[in-house]
């Protein structure tokens, strides 16, 4: 066996438990007293230095990156108050529409260095080297540490994964916790250990307070892999599940409780709900509501949000370059290694990881493809620890395969498969490079040709010199990984902002690098305003998810109801969140929109910041985006109206107009939200009512309301 060969061998079973002789034996943990091969440490360390490099490389660039968190971050930086609750800003008048646990870390980064982009982005970024660690310590202890290095690259160069860790979204800490819940699972399995798997439920549980429901697709896998492979009883399994059940709700209900009994007037409105209620967030606007498409209160209608449902989703033009490059390579050797397995023991190690990890991949998967909700390219992070190891383990298995002493047909299938693996991740890498014909197109045609031929070798590799194996290795390992490491490097490099950024350089018929815009990715191109659904319309009209135009060109939310027109603006006196330029009518100008946030001019920020001791809140305006770019500029509180779209009934006009008599709002901004799929009007009541009392006047370009000054319009 040549060099090569051995470092993709698996460790010898555990000393305990059921150890079937065959090549799929249950593998176990390392034999206490026994140390990796030297080359291991040094291995990993590399991987997690290039993984930090990759992830705060240049990290400043993105500024605040998505500012709807960051202002956030920033209230929970100066209110404790705010901090627990994720409210928008320090004077608590509305949440953000998730629970705050990925806040959390940030607004304690804020507290000790300061409100700065590296504060808030370099948390996220320890994050995602903290998740290429923690999955190769998962992978390795059933699968030997080349399995668990495979993984470990796998995660750290997956293009949306690149995204993310560099990005305030959730989607970080969600990553690293559920890593955690596998490992921990991963332990419970090995010694029907009580404690891991309810240390598995309670990490799923914070999980949920990271991204509520999203946290729970894993928990069938989980549970299943441990009721099926723990080396115990049946209804004992059966009783320590239904701990880790507890565990889940202790860990993500006590939040939920509070919000829950803390009653409304004590504690900010919750953001995305139109009720009130955490329970009405979780289960709707978060939670079946993705899956069905019944958001109340969201902009996605009842459509498909981004591209077309179906099993070809996470392959399309808009998610393929984010999450695909290894994803036919996962499913190929997911099911070659169940075919391995065979007919195993019950709890044969090796099998219940691929399934673990399988199981993980496919669930999320088929949700994310079907879901009719809002569904962003982002998302589809959560897939990549599960893709990272089932190829890890995998290549390991089936490269195992080929050692002395297995049967030669084996050998040969194992072989084979590998090959085949590699040609069609080569062909895949090709595909999804094309999207972006003009960016280094050479490198498409390296990796095809690159990957082919280590593919032709591989089947001949037995008459190859031993010393010509690590080359053809490090060959099929370069086309493989060349495609996502080039696209993670262009997004590395590339400043993100705004809701939906994107991975990897612009693709045609998608989205950009680093752009916000609407679900879909689309873009207007007359503007340069996103336009949902995908729609590129170039005459001026609003295109809504699905094509559909609002009747009479009507743009819900825009005060006087006004017909959309390219560059954002809106007849009849609304303008188009995203617009930043002056408004024409009653509640125009705006700065930043939907989906992103814009800088005020210093004249605007001087007068925002103007006497701001003496006001709660030194402006409100509709929509959080729009309320989070005055609010990280001035450093004070701005009321976000109706939430993130607009279209939360906080405050009604009623609660508005006695803030304004007592004196607590000094300034309205103009600007519009949107009313969509049976959201509040309270938004668009306040605008009009402002309008109709107050005096406008225009700064740079920005129409603005003093509330304090008792003139009528």
């Amino acid at each position: 066996m040549d060099k090569t060969e051995s470092l993709l061998t698996l460790p010898p079973p555990a000393s305990t438990g059921p150890t079937p002789t065959d090549a799929t034996a249950a593998a176990g943990p390392p034999a206490r007293g026994r140390r990796d091969p030297a080359w291991v440490r040094p291995a990993l360390a590399a991987l997690l230095l290039a993984a930090a490099l990759l992830y705060l490389w240049g990290l400043g660039a993105s500024g605040w990156a998505n500012s709807f968190y960051s202002a956030a971050v920033q209230a929970g930086s100066e209110s404790w108050k705010a901090f627990f609750y994720g409210s928008s800003d320090a004077a608590n008048a509305i949440t953000v529409d998730k629970t705050p646990a990925s806040l959390w870390l940030m607004a304690l980064s804020v507290r000790v260095f300061g409100l700065n982009s590296w504060a808030i982005l370099v948390p996220q970024a320890l994050l995602g080297v903290a998740s290429v660690g923690v999955l190769f310590a998962t992978v390795r202890r059933w699968y030997g540490p080349a399995a668990g290095l495979i993984a470990g690259a796998v995660l750290a160069v997956t293009p949306v994964a690149t995204l993310m860790f560099r990005f305030n979204n959730p989607d970080a800490l969600l990553v690293l916790l559920l890593i955690g819940a596998a490992y921990a699972t991963v332990r419970a399995v090995e010694t029907a250990g009580t404690r891991w798997i309810v240390l598995a439920g309670a990490l799923v549980g914070f999980g949920f307070l990271t991204k509520m429901l999203q946290a729970f697709l894993v928990i069938p896998v989980f549970a299943g892999v441990y009721l099926l492979a723990a080396p115990t009883g049946f209804w004992r399994r059966v009783r320590q599940v239904l701990a880790a059940g507890l565990g889940v709700v202790v860990a993500a209900g006590w939040w939920v409780a509070i919000v829950e009994l803390v009653p409304a007037s004590a504690r900010p409105y919750i953001g995305g709900s139109q009720g009130n209620s955490i329970l009405e967030l979780t289960l709707g606007y978060n939670g079946l509501g993705r899956i069905t498409g019944a958001e109340e209160g969201s902009v996605g209608g009842r459509g498909p949000a981004s591209g077309q449902t179906g099993l070809g989703r996470l392959f399309d033009t808009e998610n393929g370059g984010q999450i695909s490059w290894l994803l036919p390579a996962a499913l190929i050797l997911l099911v070659a290694g169940l075919l391995l397995a065979g007919r195993a023991a019950r709890t044969d190690r090796r099998r219940a990881g691929l399934l673990l990890w399988g199981g993980w991949l496919l669930v999320t998967g088929v949700i994310f493809s079907f879901m009719s909700g809002i569904f962003h390219a982002y998302y589809s992070v959560a897939l990549a620890p599960a893709v990272g190891a089932l190829v890890g383990i995998g290549v390991t298995l089936l490269w195992q395969r080929r050692a002395p002493g297995v049967p030669r047909w084996q050998a040969l299938a194992a072989t084979v498969t590998l090959a085949v693996t590699l040609a069609v991740t080569a062909w895949w890498s090709w595909r999804l490079l094309g999207r972006s014909p003009d960016w280094y197109p050479w490198l498409r045609t390296a990796v095809l040709a690159g990957g082919l031929a280590a593919a032709v070798l591989l089947v001949v590799a037995d008459r190859l010199a031993r010393r010509a194996v690590p080359v053809l290795v490090a060959l099929g390992a370069t086309a493989a990984l060349a495609g996502p490491v080039a696209y993670s490097i262009q997004t590395a490099a590339t400043p993100h902002t705004g809701s939906i950024p994107s991975a990897g350089p612009a693709v045609e018929g998608g989205s950009g690098p680093g752009r916000g815009g609407f679900p879909g990715g689309g873009r207007m191109r007359d503007g340069g305003q996103n336009a949902p659904g995908g729609q590129n319309r170039t005459d001026g009209q609003f295109a809504f998810p699905g094509g559909a135009q609002a009747p009479g060109g009507q743009v819900p939310g825009a005060p006087g109801g006004g017909q959309a027109q390219a560059g954002g603006q809106a007849q009849g006196g609304g303008q188009l969140p995203g617009g930043g330029g002056q408004g024409r009518g009653p509640a125009g100008g705006g700065v930043g929109g939907l989906l992103d946030s814009r800088e005020p001019s210093a004249e605007l920020r001087s007068l925002l910041e103007a006497n701001a001791v003496d006001y709660t809140w030194v402006a409100a305006t509709i929509g959080s985006q729009n309320a989070s770019g005055y609010q990280l500029a001035t450093g004070e509180p701005v009321m976000s109206i109706g939430g993130f779209n607009g279209s939360d009934p906080s405050p009604t006009l009623v609660q508005f107009q006695r803030y304004v008599a007592e004196g607590k709002i000094h300034y309205f901004v103009g600007g519009s939200g949107f009313r969509a799929n049976g959201g509040s009007s309270a938004s668009q009541e306040i605008a009009a009512w402002v309008a109709e009392t107050f005096e406008a006047k225009t700064v740079d370009g920005v129409t603005v309301y003093d509330l304090t000054s008792g003139q009528e319009g």
